[in-house]
Formats: structure tokens, C-alpha cells, sequence
């Protein structure tokens, strides 16, 4: 599963669902190019560095956002965005506050293990788990329309608060 959320709230925007042994560069493009039809506009892309191409760089300032991913360990640029093995990113201090915001996706990922059971896809064939995956995160964004419907956006992330 490929998802592009807002990195400030967490709501996911789009979605792609892929064959796990495909390469998740790409999936890249089609999804900005969903997240730009549905009319959101972003300052940057944030994504871990399994994304790293320059590519993937053009494809976001295409779309007129600023790419925030950090280089290849492998890779000899030098300034570069770069996450050692302790998960600790290191480089421009802008980029390395904007890059902190990635972690908003993987909040969104817990959160889809945990209520809507993406952990353990029970369903076989890619459009299937499509549709599983869809009505998960269908049943997130219900759950944040309710709690702004209710003026609690303090129960935005969290079903806990409307099942007992």
C-alpha cells in the first residue's frame, strides 16, 4: 500500500495498492498525479529513501512540490538529506525538521493495523485487498468527519471513542 497524507493532520489523502515485490518508485508518479486531481496542492513530498531517484525528485517538482527524501546510503552527493541506521536523519536543518513529518504516514499505518485490520489482509488477489484496503481507510476518514461533525478534532485518530 502506497498513501499520501496530510503531514500535519494524518488523514489519508490517496491511496495505491501494489504487489509487494514490485518497485515502489513506481507507484510514485500515480499517486501525486491522484492527489493533484483530487485538487490538493503541496509545499513538499515527503518519502523514506526506498524513493531515491531523481526521477521521483522531478516527479514532485513537476507537481510543484519540494522533494524531501533523503539519499541512498550508498549515494556520494554531498549536502544531501541523508537517515543513518539509527533512523536519525542528519543533514540541512529545514530539511531534516520537514523530514521529521514523514512519521505522520507511519502514524497512519499504525492506525490501519490496528483498527481497521490491515495487519492481517485475510483477502487473496490485488483488487481484493484494493478494496479492503479502501473501505479501511474509508471507516478512518468517517471516524474524523464524526469527530469534527461532533467539534472534537481531539477524537479525530481515534475509533476507540465511538465503538464501546
Amino acid at each position: 500500500m502506497h498513501t499520501a497524507c496530510c503531514a500535519d493532520s494524518e488523514p489519508p489523502i490517496a491511496f495505491t495498492v501494489a504487489p509487494c515485490n514490485e518497485n515502489n518508485k513506481l507507484h510514485f508518479e500515480p499517486l501525486l498525479e491522484k492527489v493533484h486531481r483530487l485538487g490538493v496542492r503541496s509545499k513538499a513530498v515527503l518519502a523514506d529513501a526506498q524513493y531515491s531517484s531523481e526521477n521521483v525528485r522531478n516527479a514532485a517538482e513537476w507537481f510543484g512540490a519540494e522533494p524531501v527524501i533523503p539519499v541512498r546510503r550508498d549515494s556520494r552527493v554531498r549536502e544531501a538529506l541523508r537517515v543513518g541506521r539509527d533512523f536519525v536523519a542528519r543533514g540541512m536543518r529545514r530539511l531534516v525538521r520537514l523530514f521529521r513529518k514523514r512519521w505522520s504516514v507511519e502514524r497512519l499505518f499504525g492506525r490501519a493495523k490496528e483498527w481497521p485490520l490491515l495487519d492481517g489482509l485475510r483477502v487473496r488477489g490485488l483488487g481484493q485487498a484494493t478494496i479492503h484496503v479502501a473501505l479501511s481507510l474509508s471507516s478512518m476518514l468517517a471516524v474524523a468527519l464524526a469527530a469534527v461533525g461532533l467539534r472534537r478534532p481531539d477524537m479525530v485518530r481515534g475509533i476507540k471513542h465511538f465503538v464501546a
